[in-house]
């Protein structure tokens, strides 16, 4: 019978896979394991718990002896320059073949904007237009979330844009979890190489992916996350992660503005941004 992990040990075991994604590790092999001795008992919920607590903290150091895998550094690791470090992961990103979605796509969207940038967001994938144009947030969804940025006191170009997947899904559909699997670690190491200060998750699919969390928006909304992708340079803290609606979906429910916006002042307030005044005419 199969047995239904807790939500912790679930989170641990996605983060593990996640690590492994991000260093170029895509497949697993299950090993045998012994007959267990009959006066012996299966290990409980808390000892898994802290077992799994344990290879945690020890993934970021060194490869544990149950995965030996040799895993090759990054090109852009010891890259001071983020321009320059987001050079190389688009380099090695190359013409990529990796899932399917390269067959119907007519570019790459990798992400634009300042690689100094303190705040980044993060999408979903490309559209028609994006596809098109080779940069994330350039159709309708975009000039509301460009109106969103501005309403925020910055520019488009004071922040970074990416997203989970960088080519066009077919129709506009939801990236499927292997194509996010396989799409996701090249998005992993652009963070890493700008150092935000904050991530905002544009709608579900981006927020459970960067979280390894299945739970709703609704739920992930409101609160700060502690966010550093795995790999990261230790110098580096890392960054705190918001949750807002998609722009697209607030084009289509425009009554859930309000709320997008209580995340975006959140977010403001934490990197001390003034909102514009709005001038008496």
């Amino acid at each position: 019978m199969l047995r239904t992990l807790d939500p912790e040990l679930r989170r641990a075991l996605a983060e593990r896979v996640r690590y492994c994604h991000e260093m170029g590790v895509y497949d697993f092999y299950r090993r045998e394991s012994a007959a267990p001795d009959q006066n012996s008992s299966s290990a409980s919920q808390p000892e898994l718990r802290e077992d799994m607590a344990a290879r945690k903290s020890a993934i970021a150091q060194t490869i544990t002896q149950d995965n030996p895998v040799a895993i090759a550094p990054h090109s852009e690791q010891g890259i001071t320059d983020p321009a320059a470090a987001l050079k190389l992961i688009r380099e090695d990103l190359g013409d990529c073949t990796r899932c399917k979605l390269h067959q119907g796509r007519k570019q790459i969207v990798f992400g634009v904007g300042n690689p100094r940038a303190e705040l980044m967001f993060v999408g979903e994938g490309p559209g028609a237009d994006e596809d098109a144009q080779g940069e994330p947030f350039v159709g309708r969804a975009g000039q509301l979330l460009n109106n969103m940025i501005k309403a925020m006191g910055l520019r488009r170009e004071d922040i970074y844009i990416a997203n989970i997947v960088k080519c066009r899904p077919p129709g506009n559909r939801t990236p499927e979890p292997d194509e996010c699997d396989t799409c996701s670690p090249f998005l992993m190491r652009q963070i890493a190489a700008i150092k935000p200060k904050v991530v905002v998750a544009l709608g579900a699919t981006a927020a459970k992916n960067l979280l390894a969390m299945n739970s709703s928006l609704g739920d992930l909304r409101g609160r700060w996350y502690d966010f550093k992708p795995a790999g990261s340079d230790s110098s580096w803290p890392g960054a705190r992660l918001a949750v807002t609606y998609h722009p697209a979906y607030l084009l289509r429910d425009p009554r859930q503005k309000g709320e997008a916006w209580k995340d975006l002042q959140m977010v403001m307030k934490y990197l001390g941004i003034e909102p514009p005044r709005k001038s008496a005419d």
